[in-house]
């Protein structure tokens, strides 16, 4: 009888912590979907001239990249210190950045 009970716990699987939480191939589909029609929508400005160009990349990149945060990292089923953490992280690159674009176009 102790012999069942221990191939018993060796065959049991663990079960996820929150399966009802993640999404399934159905939503990253559509993200794919939804980032390659961003991507498209990059191309096609960026034939429009150079500042269209820039400002498409400006705009659509970003919001490309909160997708890739947002659903294939996972970040949206994380908790919220998590999330603060990465946005405080990404508002810092942004200064820096406006830093930088400053110093350059003042020389």
């Amino acid at each position: 009888m102790s012999e069942h009970a221990h191939s018993a716990d060796l065959n049991t699987v663990p079960q996820p912590e929150h399966p009802a939480d993640h999404p399934g191939y159905g939503t990253f589909i559509k993200v794919w979907v939804a980032l390659l029609i961003l991507t498209g929508c990059l191309v096609g400005v960026s034939h429009l001239g150079q500042t269209a160009a820039v400002w498409g990349l400006l705009t659509l990149t970003p919001l490309k990249a909160a997708l890739v945060f947002y659903f294939f990292m996972h970040l949206k089923y994380e908790g919220p210190l998590l999330k603060i953490v990465v946005l405080v992280t990404l508002g810092t690159l942004l200064i820096f950045f406006a830093l930088l674009f400053s110093d350059v176009a003042f020389r």
